[in-house]
């Protein structure tokens, strides 16, 4: 058999289950760490419940996903995760989801991994979204969540340090309603409501304009100039702001 023969052959194996996500449709990626309670917490010693030295890490490789060849217009981060909205109109790769899964995923672990200086890895889904209203759904659910483990992880982690076992810890706050997890941090002097918002809500990342000045020494002037650059917000807005916020960030 020839070598053009079998290449054919082969390659129609290797793309059997290719499939192309349609005009119309938008995308959002998410990528999720894998076997980061251990990496965090038995690997490398971050501090309990939250550490800036982590947030910054998915935000810098949340920064670097935005820059990979991918046109995002809006990409969140929390805990472990990261999610990217993609332009509707993006054709790289031809929509190819294998393509989107594996690049994202390895580029987000490379660059992780070598920041931490530690072995790190993510995975890669991609929801296909139907319209606006949905995009906003997904990042109002991201963000709910983020509030939920947030709040969450400041109670076990307060009971923690008073020596509770991680078992009974956990069972300490199962079933409890926000309102009594809450009324459980204030017994310790703790306000919910003060704590960073970046922990209880997650962090945004988006384009914006950004002027530049210099001095264009042939003409004897100050100049400025524009250019685009990635704004890391970490004091989102909540609710239906965020939802307008998220809306806002959609192409009209």
């Amino acid at each position: 058999m020839k070598f053009d023969e079998l290449d054919a052959i082969m390659r129609a194996h290797e793309t059997a289950t290719d499939r192309c996500v349609e005009p119309g449709v938008y995308m959002v990626a998410r990528i999720d760490g894998r076997s980061f309670t251990r990496l965090t917490k038995e690997k490398v010693s971050f501090e309990a419940p939250f550490d800036v030295r982590f947030r910054d890490l998915m935000a810098d490789t949340t920064r670097h996903l935005m820059n990979c060849g991918f046109k995002v217009v809006y990409a969140y981060t929390e805990s472990d995760e990261i999610s990217l909205l993609f332009d509707p109109d993006i054709a790289v790769y031809g929509r190819k989801l294998r393509k989107y899964t594996s690049i994202l995923a390895g580029e987000a672990s490379a660059k992780f991994s070598l920041m931490l200086g530690e072995l790190a890895a993510f995975d890669c889904r991609i929801c296909e979204l139907p319209d606006p209203k949905t995009v906003v759904d997904y990042f109002r659910w991201r963000n709910e969540d983020a509030h939920r483990n947030g709040l969450n992880a400041h109670c076990y982690w307060m009971l923690r340090k008073e020596g509770v076992a991680g078992g009974a810890a956990a069972a300490q706050i199962e079933g409890r309603s926000i309102e009594d997890k809450m009324a459980l941090l204030a017994s310790r002097g703790i306000d919910f409501h003060a704590l960073p918002s970046w922990q209880l809500r997650g962090t945004g990342l988006y384009w914006v304009d950004e002027e530049k000045r210099g001095y264009n020494p042939k003409e004897q002037v100050a100049v400025v100039s524009s250019k685009r650059a990635i704004k890391t917000d970490v004091d989102l807005p909540t609710g239906e702001a965020y939802a307008d916020f998220v809306r806002a960030m959609l192409p009209a």
